[in-house]
């Protein structure tokens, strides 16, 4: 999410809300701690942006 959010392509609120805010809701960190793969355009809603490359 970081490097999409430096190059402009996610908005600040999903960095605020969820890697700042309430990360344990973030899909994303749920898949990394259990060990399950994830795509890098996976949201931390757990919908997949298909807008990102």
């Amino acid at each position: 999410m970081k490097f999409y959010f430096e190059k402009g392509k996610i908005e600040k609120s999903w960095i605020q809300q969820y890697c700042r805010g309430d990360w344990e809701a973030c899909v994303r960190y749920q898949k990394e701690e259990a060990g399950i793969y994830h795509p890098d355009n996976m949201m931390p809603d757990g919908h997949i942006n298909t807008n990102l490359k």
